[in-house]
């Protein structure tokens, strides 16, 4: 029994410091906790949609805040970090939806 009490606190202090501090560990995107610093340039065009152009969830639904940045001078708006790298595949359609739906 004694031998393992070491073992026993290092466990304890381990799972103390996830409970206690998840910024040490990250959060996974696409969770609905994610707290990401969004970049935005206040002379670009508002993103007006309402939903992630890539993946069409609701903005500041269950995702929690949405991820901003400048894109050409746009603002654009994704429910997740995770989506940035679909937008960055193709962003010319992305910013075609957010365009589109500024004009309405």
């Amino acid at each position: 029994m004694k031998k393992t009490t070491p073992y026993l606190l290092v466990a304890a202090c381990i799972l103390g410091i996830m409970a206690f501090s998840p910024k040490l560990i990250g959060t996974p995107s696409c969770c609905g906790k994610e707290t990401a610093p969004s970049v935005t340039d206040t002379k670009a065009t508002p993103d007006l949609l309402t939903t992630c152009p890539v993946s069409g969830e609701k903005l500041d639904g269950d995702m929690g805040k949405p991820f901003v940045f400048t894109y050409n001078n746009q603002e654009v708006k994704l429910c997740c970090k995770s989506c940035k790298k679909d937008f960055d595949k193709n962003p010319d359609k992305y910013i075609a939806k957010i365009r589109a739906a500024d004009k309405k």
